[in-house]
């Protein structure tokens, strides 16, 4: 195996957001073999730049679900954005909606300053409704989607069309499945639009071209690794063309059945060093 592409959330971080020290000395095992290791994640750049700087790990770094690629010094190499016209129409929507939302530009991570109140009224609602509702759960969600930084806090959409030019991926959240379904509907017929789930209660908007799969492919080339060299470690759908992209490719244990499905192995889940576990087995 010469390149492994490692997703981030509810894979290489624990459920406290953080790097295990198992993992990162697996990652550092396989780099010491000259294995090509590349974190491969939903989140924007600086955001996962800067985990892997607290953990003393440097590589190749896929943020925005596929739309930004950063060499290890930090050069990017590849920026795929939405037009402005495809995001005003999104956010638009958005926002009429009531989601919290963010947008993933190069620098920030933009967001309705009013996004935690948003959150936690829906929250109340759904419980309200349904008091058997996983209330843990759902607090884990949110603080996992808060956790992510830097943010730029906004009064409406319009301010991130005035303030920026990309867009390389427009997120929703929402607790409220009925919402989250229709607006996935809306948009999923779209053919110049790609839509993925990042994480539970989440679906991502990017450009047509944007996936983690077809990222880790352009790297594999620039290599010049052949497909059958590539492994891919990952939880959620997102993903799963990741796992399309690679000769092997193992979903975490606390992945949902459908990725578990899509994956050619199943490792042990992310508070269980899984990502440290499936390295191991192949060294």
């Amino acid at each position: 195996m010469k390149l492994i592409a490692i997703d981030m959330d509810g894979t290489l971080l624990s459920s406290q957001n953080k790097i295990p020290h198992e993992n990162i000395e697996a990652i550092r095992k396989a780099q010491k073999k000259g294995i090509e290791v590349v974190i491969s994640t939903g989140r924007s750049y600086p955001d996962a730049s800067k985990l892997m700087k607290e953990a003393g790990l440097v590589t190749w770094i896929i943020g925005a679900n596929g739309a930004t690629i950063h060499d290890p010094s930090g050069t990017c190499v590849q920026a795929v954005s939405l037009s402005r016209e495809q995001a005003e129409e999104i956010l638009a929507y958005f926002e009429g909606r009531s989601f919290y939302y963010e947008v993933f530009s190069e620098q920030s991570i933009f967001s309705p300053n009013n996004g935690h109140e948003l959150v936690k009224v829906e929250m109340d609602r759904i419980l309200t409704a349904n008091p058997h509702a996983d209330r843990e759960e759902m607090k884990e969600a949110a603080e996992r989607q808060f956790s992510q930084e830097p943010f730029r806090f906004v009064t409406s959409y319009k301010e991130i069309l005035q303030e920026t030019n990309q867009f390389f991926n427009l997120l929703a959240f929402s607790y409220d499945e009925e919402k989250l379904q229709e607006a996935w509907d809306r948009y999923a017929g779209r053919r110049d639009l790609a839509l993925t789930a990042s994480a539970s209660h989440v679906f991502d908007i990017m450009h047509p071209d944007v996936s983690k799969g077809n990222a880790v492919r352009k790297l594999a080339d620039q290599f010049g690794v052949k497909t059958e060299e590539t492994m891919a470690i990952g939880d959620n759908f997102n993903d799963i063309s990741m796992f399309e992209a690679a000769g092997r490719s193992v979903a975490m244990g606390n992945a949902p059945e459908g990725v578990k499905e899509k994956a050619g192995a199943v490792t042990l889940a992310n508070d269980e060093f899984g990502v440290a576990h499936a390295i191991r087995q192949l060294l």
